[in-house]
């Protein structure tokens, strides 16, 4: 039986290590996608049993893609697959260019997802009555997904509100990319379909990503953690927990990492600080964060889906701040964590050497 189900994009991902998109020969080649992330490290890093609800063109590419997500561990028998016309005209399968950045100089990516058959997905294609009724306790998807096309928006909707129905955990990312919503109303669409979505949700990851009139146009200070939490979740007022990352940036190889989260029970609960954290490649960190808290809350001692106590939410912050952070220690957009890696961290912070 499976306990955690996604909904979302795989891309495959081209790094170029050190160097630049413009100037390569070489690419080490990672499979991708925001909710994607989440799953594959609930399942490799805490050994919860994990699907991905994508469609993939059925070519070589997408047969590497559907390998790639085999070693991770996550199960592909919810892949849609979408016959291959050999050019790509009617369907094809996203790639992800990403430069890890280096000091002065940030992260950067380029992708190419126009007319991927996951963004075709429509309304109705999928029988999620069929998915939640074989038992799966959580759901989770985000804002890059709905962000993929018009239809995407309603296939998010029409699976959220099935697994609410099968009385399953729905947990949303806004995830705002503005790429994807150039020249389909930019920033104010995303804010009107976020909204949308995230009334069927019980947990929003990345809840600050709903702060401020639109996506984007506000920087939360760490003293107004509190109030702009509590202000979001009087947009939503169904959601259990509201939960987020903090990150500042002082360059690429070094991040001041930490977390936060409200429940209307709670209030603000506050995760560890990891002020000066090294950095090797941040891209999946929020998605690590996701996974991390998503364990805990499952497994805690809290009856989960019941009100998060104080102590509760703590652990849950402490595993996805612990989680996300080792996931910017390796390439690539997936963890490569372990649980006693995850866990030793937690105990002690130590980047002994371990024999």
């Amino acid at each position: 039986m499976t306990d955690v189900v996604a909904l979302g994009e795989v891309m495959l991902r081209f790094d170029p290590g050190e160097g630049r998109i413009r100037t390569a020969r070489t690419f080490q080649v990672w499979e991708g996608g925001g909710e994607y992330n989440v799953v594959r490290g609930l399942r490799r890093c805490f050994g919860l049993r994990t699907a991905v609800v994508t469609a993939l063109a059925d070519n070589a590419v997408g047969r590497l893609v559907e390998d790639l997500i085999l070693q991770g561990g996550v199960d592909t028998s919810l892949i849609r697959w979408v016959p291959d016309d050999d050019i790509g005209r009617t369907a094809r399968n996203g790639l992800n260019f990403v430069e890890r950045g280096f000091g002065i100089r940030g992260a950067f990516g380029v992708s190419d997802r126009a007319h991927t058959a996951v963004s075709q997905l429509a309304k109705g294609d999928i029988d999620w009555d069929a998915v939640f009724a074989a038992g799966p306790r959580w759901f989770h998807t985000g804002g890059i997904f709905a962000g993929l096309s018009d239809t995407t928006v309603d296939v998010a909707d029409e699976a959220m509100a099935a697994a609410r129905r099968h009385g399953v955990t729905v947990s949303y990312d806004p995830n705002y990319r503005p790429s994807l919503w150039a020249g389909r109303g930019g920033a104010d669409r995303a804010r009107e379909v976020d909204l949308r979505l995230a009334r069927h949700a019980d947990v929003l990851v990345g809840a600050l990503g709903l702060a401020g009139p639109r996506p984007g146009d506000v920087r939360v200070r760490p003293d107004e953690v509190a109030d702009v939490l509590a202000e979001v979740a009087r947009l939503v007022p169904t959601a259990a927990v509201l939960a987020t990352s903090l990150r500042a940036v002082p360059s690429a190889g070094v991040n001041d990492w930490a977390s936060a989260a409200w429940s209307p029970g709670t209030g603000l609960v506050t995760g560890p600080r990891m002020p000066g954290l090294h950095v090797l490649d941040r891209i999946g960190s929020g998605d690590g964060f996701a996974a991390g808290l998503i364990h805990a809350l499952l497994t805690g001692e809290d009856d989960w889906p019941g009100p998060p106590t104080p102590a509760g939410l703590e652990r849950a912050l402490a595993y996805g701040t612990a989680h996300g952070a080792l996931t910017m220690t390796t390439p690539g957009d997936v963890s490569m964590a372990s649980l006693a890696e995850v866990e030793a961290l937690l105990a002690d912070g130590s980047a002994a050497v371990r024999r």
